[in-house]
């Protein structure tokens, strides 16, 4: 499910930096929050297996 929401975050992003919209800053700051949690996703899983 976190891998969905760091994609969907990521083709928002994306169509920030194409249509140029104010908002875009925003999305990008979602965006590296997503990141974040999937590496701490993937970090903590790999050490529980």
């Amino acid at each position: 499910m976190l891998l969905t929401i760091a994609v969907v975050l990521a083709v928002l992003w994306l169509l920030g930096f194409v249509t140029s919209y104010t908002l875009g800053g925003l999305i990008h700051v979602l965006l590296v929050l997503a990141v974040i949690a999937v590496l701490v996703n993937v970090i903590n899983s790999r050490r529980v297996a």
